[in-house]
């Protein structure tokens, strides 16, 4: 019975870190394509991919059909789950947000984005006070305090010349506001994802992605190739004119989906907690491959931000932690 137990627990730490390998290389691997596309002048007229509003709609048809696909594979038909038109609302702010952040990219660079992008404790608990009147500990304050502040000093401290000039058009106050949307879209989206599974609790992550990128598909196609005049037409002549922007998005959606796997078999065998604890560390990891590839320098004082952000983050998954531990002692005792 022992070597079984052994065996089993073998197992899980085995999976735990091929769901960390999953992660980390699918995310990173799509960070160093994001960067690419944003910053990098295709071919020999040297021209920029402009249209960065486009990887949202092509991540969307491929997670689409990817999700598609793996419900047709493992026959997890919507039986009893949320039905492909309760997701028309929260799509909307699923494809306004992630528009903001990829837009952003014109503006800061990719590190910055990263770190502002973590900061979405500082909103929730805003609004949890402000509207809700929500009380938090005092660690929590002090959590949030870590990432607000390093997330500020790192936008007050100036930007090297050398990642400033890869930049389309370095505008710092928009590309931070950018950000800020994005977290306030993200929000939203959440909030009705979560009244959606507890309204049909027997949707599958596999529903969930399914009638999110559906709809992200026709409000993407509708804003590419209607509202933006033109922009998505431009965007595939563009990939046509250089193959290798091309391929870069299509290796860039791939990543998406099978990054989105990894999160859910996580989620589904280890829980949320761990993986918060996987992708929080994936965005540190992100900022470091950057610096060191993308030839993104920072300075000391830009890393003491970074290390302040992500000890207020690791901080917050040990309140976390705890609190789980806490919950489920009592459990065990009652």
């Amino acid at each position: 019975m022992e070597g079984h137990g052994g065996g089993a627990g073998l197992g899980r730490v085995v999976l735990l870190g091929f769901c960390v390998a999953g992660i980390w290389s699918a995310y990173i691997t799509q960070g160093v394509l994001q960067e690419t596309l944003s910053t990098k002048q295709f071919g020999p007229d040297g021209k920029r991919f402009e249209h960065l509003a486009f990887l949202n709609l092509a991540q969307n048809v491929v997670c689409f059909t990817w999700s598609l696909l793996m419900i047709k594979i493992w026959s997890r038909g919507s039986n009893g789950g949320a039905p492909w038109w309760s997701y028309w609302s929260a799509s909307i702010t699923n494809t306004i947000g992630p528009a903001m952040g990829i837009e952003a990219l014109k503006y800061i660079s990719y590190p910055a984005q990263v770190l502002a992008k973590s900061s979405k404790m500082i909103p929730v608990m805003l609004m949890g006070t402000l509207v809700y009147g929500i009380k938090y500990t005092i660690p929590e304050y002090i959590c949030t305090l870590l990432v607000a502040s390093g997330v500020s000093a790192f936008a007050l401290l100036k930007t090297s010349s050398k990642t400033i000039s890869k930049l389309a058009h370095p505008n710092a106050p928009l590309g931070y506001g950018l950000c800020c949307l994005n977290l306030a879209f993200d929000g939203f989206t959440n909030a009705t994802q979560d009244s959606i599974t507890a309204r049909y609790p027997k949707t599958s992550a596999w529903d969930i992605m399914l009638g999110m990128n559906l709809w992200g598909t026709i409000y993407n196609v509708a804003f590419m190739f209607g509202w933006s005049r033109g922009g998505g037409y431009e965007a595939v002549s563009f990939c046509l004119d250089h193959p290798e922007a091309a391929w870069d998005i299509l290796m860039y959606c791939l990543c998406g989906a099978v990054g989105q796997n990894f999160i859910f078999l996580t989620i589904s065998r280890f829980g949320s907690l761990a993986n918060t604890t996987i992708t929080t560390t994936r965005k540190f990891v992100s900022i470091v491959v950057s610096s060191l590839l993308s030839g993104n320098p920072l300075s000391a004082k830009q890393w003491a931000s970074v290390l302040m952000v992500f000890s207020g983050l690791s901080y917050q998954i040990y309140l976390k932690w705890r609190k789980l531990q806490r919950f489920q002692k009592k459990t065990k005792a009652t």
